[in-house]
């Protein structure tokens, strides 16, 4: 692949380790012997951690949608086997097998997380390799599950997209565009309408899977140790969530982060955030939520995604702990609880809004949707800056955006930089004091849309692609058995909103905080949810001291 990451950053990718770093490393591994032609690691499998080549060779390999290997790279002595996976002790997405006899120094997930930790600048060079090799993979949908449907399938596209989201590999086979895909159908003898079906690197199959049942088959998310008790759970892996795992996990707290979609949250949606400080030419929602991922799993957070919490549980049993019940069936429990769930996007109000819904209607503009409605005339709805960093990214892809804005400009609701690009891009068209009030189609495909506009005129435009970024609604519905106070939109109560001198983001149940869109009163930003998710962390330590 010209220009991919496999070609412009190998060195990275790949270093050579000195014999002096190798015996630093050694106090944290144990030293493991594989004949030629054995594995030391099977896509699909957990892995055993990362191998540090002492002596010998190794091949790294991946499977193709015929299960047939195809080779990525070699490795020999002084470099070392792994990717992002080995931080969590996930199944390896690569087949690792010893060309020659091999000595190997193999360090666990837990112990390779103390090197990133104790060896800062050797950890450092290894941070970046296992990134940048997660980050090849995706490119190239190595290693990952393959998804067999109709590339404009609301399910294929919610698979995908969660695939995507969530920063895994996956490759998606088109039966109507490649014969390779009419064969795995006939082999597996799927009729058309059990389609998608998912391919998983441990050769299982599933049929038209929920986004849990994927998570589980591709061991992003195994179960949880009931009996364990955290010193703190997060709900919602947004930047306020995963901010407050890697400073509460960097200090030493035990820290478990349940989300029921995937880490970023809608930031992670942003094509392109360019306010934030200290990234002076911006940088992709997901490539920020994606290395703060990586940060919490460095120091230790245990992130279970997607796992979606049913109800928190507030037992006054006096031992100053609280049980969070799961969607699954399962339940963990923990001292503290951070409420950082953000918010669920609002739905257009017509009536056959989820007849269009996946396939046809997005609630979030990424490389996946682009390539949907490429050369293609969208509507996009909203006004704030989430909808403008989505039509500036659309309007690179498609022939023209249809901005629809219900209020009289972009100036009470944008950032000024965002206005005068939209001003400047020849193919964004807003349409001011409009509303949508009809979507037609059939069959699930979007047809057209029509708006009503000032003095009740309204205009019809052959649309078969709408995006809505049209706020969100405070996602809490499942602290009502708790009986967290809220306030009269929804949002979580906390500090002097409660009480004067009542704790800082704490709620109104002791040891249980609140941060990001979810709290009442914050300011809807980036920034902002990330300083919360590290004064959290004092709130939870100070709570702790005394409990």
């Amino acid at each position: 692949m010209a220009g991919s990451t496999f070609d412009t950053r190998r060195a990275q990718m790949f270093p050579r380790l000195e014999a002096e770093e190798i015996d630093r490393l050694r106090r944290f591994g144990k030293v493991i012997h594989a004949q030629a032609g054995s594995a030391l690691a099977t896509a699909g499998v957990a892995s055993p951690g990362l191998f540090v080549v002492l002596a010998g060779r190794v091949a790294i390999s991946r499977r193709d949608a015929h299960d047939e290997s195809q080779p990525i790279v070699e490795h020999a002595a002084g470099q070392f086997v792994g990717e992002i996976a080995q931080l969590s002790g996930r199944p390896s997405l690569v087949d690792v097998t010893a060309i020659t006899a091999v000595e190997a120094l193999l360090i666990e997930p837990e112990r390779l997380r103390a090197v990133l930790v104790a060896e800062a600048e050797l950890g450092e060079r290894i941070m970046r390799a296992l990134i940048l090799r997660r980050v090849s993979l995706i490119e190239t949908g190595a290693g990952g599950p393959i998804i067999i449907g109709r590339e404009a399938d609301a399910q294929v596209i919610r698979l995908s997209g969660f695939l995507a989201r969530n920063g895994h590999p996956y490759q998606n086979l088109d039966p109507d565009q490649m014969d390779c895909a009419k064969v795995l159908i006939q082999r597996f003898q799927v009729d058309d309408s059990e389609l998608p079906i998912v391919l998983c690197p441990n050769g299982e199959i599933l049929r038209q899977p929920t986004n849990h049942q994927l998570g589980r088959c591709i061991g992003l998310v195994g179960p949880i140790d009931a009996d364990r008790l955290y010193d703190v759970a997060i709900v919602g892996a947004g930047p306020a969530g995963l901010a407050t795992a890697v400073y509460a996990a960097s200090e030493g707290l035990s820290v478990l982060v349940l989300d029921s979609r995937a880490f970023g949250g809608q930031a992670g949606a942003s094509a392109r955030i360019e306010n934030y400080l200290g990234f002076p030419t911006g940088i992709t929602g997901m490539a920020l939520m994606g290395r703060a991922y990586g940060q919490a799993q460095k120091f230790g957070a245990e992130l279970a995604i997607p796992d979606e919490v049913a109800s928190l549980v507030c037992e006054d049993d006096g031992r100053h702990r609280y049980r969070l019940s799961l969607a699954s069936g399962e339940t963990a429990q923990a001292k503290t609880v951070v409420i950082a769930s953000g918010a669920r996007y609002r739905r257009l109000d017509v009536d056959n809004l989820d007849n269009f819904e996946g396939a046809c209607v997005h609630y979030w503009a990424s490389p996946l949707e682009a390539k949907l409605c490429a050369g293609q005339e969208v509507a996009l709805v909203g006004a704030g800056n989430s909808a403008g960093q989505a039509a500036v990214f659309l309007a690179s892809q498609v022939k023209k955006v249809w901005m629809i804005v219900r209020g009289e400009s972009l100036a009470a609701t944008m950032s000024r930089y965002l206005i005068d690009r939209i001003e400047s891009t020849p193919n964004i068209e807003v349409v001011v004091k409009s509303s949508i009030v009809d979507l037609e189609g059939d069959e699930g495909k979007l047809s057209a849309i029509r708006w009503r506009g000032p003095n009740g005129v309204e205009t019809a435009q052959s649309i078969s692609h709408l995006f809505l970024f049209i706020g969100a609604a405070p996602n809490t519905a499942w602290l009502t058995h708790c009986h967290v106070e809220l306030d009269n939109h929804g949002f979580v109560r906390t500090g002097t909103d409660l009480a004067p001198g009542h704790p800082l983001l704490q709620t109104s149940r002791k040891g249980v905080f609140a941060i990001g869109d979810v709290r009442a009163g914050s300011v809807k930003r980036v920034g902002a949810a990330i300083g919360e998710g590290a004064q959290a962390v004092a709130a939870i330590h100070a709570y702790l001291a005394e409990a």
